[in-house]
């Protein structure tokens, strides 16, 4: 069984029109969701200021609250903007990622699956960017160590999460391993890239990359960098913009892969994390295919969290 940290709190988040990241995308996915039996659906807490100090300086909280407007539109960059309910939706998208690896580590549940929205893996330490307000993910890491000595993030949104591996790249009890579209935005994530403590695996993928490379590219790279690590915990970071049929990248996924992948994440974590694994929504903006892929993702969650 896996548990389902979500809230209607999140549809207060309202882009501007024609956006993609918009209100539209969470009913996707909870509509797709709908269709698996066995789910334990939970309302996502409202976040602590203190946990997302975790990663994000006061001055930085105290700029994003004070950005938020009675009413309209307020733009941080040309991409993310806040309106009345962003604030709100925002913590609460923190706490449901700090709630979600609480209960996996009391073993309350064996994974979660955290439906959220803004998404996070953009945003930096004092840059709001790419929708993206706070790291949900690097806080739940952060949360984690709390436990654990050591903590891995697998991203396979097809944008580079710069925000996570910012708030990680000093953190040595965290790896961060991603592949990603390049050339794309946000233009971070070359090979390069390695962390103050050789703890950051990028992994970039051409554009018009397709399912048996993806494979090769965790076989080869990421999966055996994560083994390596020995993390007693799971995030991922769980875009599915990387499918074909996404407008705004030019991967060539599709909800197969989506299930492999998490498989193989699923068969890591059982080895060397005790199966915990919290996973937590990004991207992915053409509706029907977020909904398919989303739903393939919970689909083997749900199979490994018995």
């Amino acid at each position: 069984m896996t548990t389902v940290y979500t809230s209607d709190i999140f549809n207060s988040h309202v882009t501007p029109p024609g956006h993609p990241e918009r209100v539209d995308r969470l009913h996707a996915v909870r509509a797709a969701l709908e269709g698996i039996e066995g789910l334990d659906h939970r309302e996502a807490p409202v976040g602590a200021e203190a946990d997302i100090e975790r990663c994000h300086p006061q001055r930085y909280i105290d700029r994003v609250r004070a950005a938020i407007p009675d009413d309209g539109w307020v733009s941080l960059d040309g991409d993310t903007h806040v309106t009345a309910g962003s604030w709100d939706a925002a913590i609460r998208g923190v706490g449901a990622n700090v709630a979600a690896v609480e209960a996996v580590l009391t073993g309350d549940t064996k994974n979660a699956f955290v439906a959220c929205r803004p998404p996070g893996h953009h945003a930096e330490r004092e840059t709001a960017m790419g929708f993206c307000l706070f790291g949900n993910v690097a806080i739940a890491a952060q949360r984690a160590l709390d436990e654990v000595d050591r903590v891995a993030i697998i991203d396979f949104d097809v944008h580079h999460g710069n925000g996570t591996q910012d708030l990680v790249w000093n953190e040595e009890r965290v790896l961060f391993a991603s592949t990603h579209q390049m050339p794309l935005y946000p233009g971070t994530g070359a090979p390069d890239e390695r962390g103050a403590h050789d703890n950051v695996v990028n992994v970039p993928l051409n554009p018009g990359t397709g399912g048996a490379a993806m494979r090769q590219a965790y076989e080869g790279l990421v999966l055996p960098a994560v083994r390596a690590f020995a993390p007693e915990m799971i995030l991922i970071s769980a875009g599915f913009d990387a499918h074909a049929n996404d407008p705004l990248a030019n991967l060539m996924w599709t909800e197969d892969d989506f299930t492999w992948v998490t498989r193989a994440i699923c068969d890591l974590a059982d080895d060397v994390a005790g199966g915990r694994v919290v996973s937590t929504l990004e991207g992915g903006y053409d509706l029907d295919a977020l909904g398919a892929s989303a739903a393939a993702h919970v689909r083997v969650l749900n199979e490994r969290g018995g």
